[in-house]
């Protein structure tokens, strides 16, 4: 809300919201509620989904503003909202942290991201640990008899 130009507006949103860079931002097709890459970081075509929210944005895609005009526009809104250390590329990590904490599979973050090794995905693995918390807690509860997708428990010793 504190961008000073509605192309700048539509950047922090789109970059939020699918994780994008802004060179990806830029050169992204949208077409049948997705944007799509011909040809990313690491070589591969990838489409993102459009999220909701974007879906307002989505006439201004792909941004035909040059990335210096951008630039300077994303300098002063983080300014205005005093958040001077912020950079523009922290929000693709804001995006795949609201995806972790959402308990998205670190494999579906990655594919979002564009992430071709495991290992760039990796890194927000620390933001799992309600997921974590979650799977220990399941230790020990007794499987439902009733789902066709579990397999039958055996009777087997107690352990104490």
């Amino acid at each position: 809300r504190a961008a000073d130009r509605h192309d700048v507006g539509v950047l922090i949103r789109t970059a939020f919201y699918t994780g994008m860079r802004l060179g990806e931002i830029l050169r992204a097709e949208f077409e049948g509620g997705a944007l799509h890459l011909a040809d990313t970081k690491n070589g591969e075509r990838r489409s993102i989904p459009l999220h909701p929210r974007l879906l307002t944005c989505a006439r201004f895609l792909p941004l035909t503003t040059n990335e210096r005009t951008l630039q300077a526009g994303w300098q002063r809104t983080r300014k205005a909202c005093d958040l001077g250390h912020l950079h523009l590329h922290d929000l693709r990590h804001s995006a795949a942290s609201e995806m972790i904490n959402a308990e998205v599979d670190l494999f579906t973050v990655g594919a979002v991201l564009g992430h071709k090794d495991p290992r760039s995905t990796q890194r927000y693995a620390h933001l799992q640990h309600s997921a974590l918390a979650d799977a220990v807690g399941k230790i020990g509860r007794k499987v439902s008899q009733k789902s066709p997708h579990k397999p039958q428990q055996k009777d087997h010793p107690k352990v104490a």
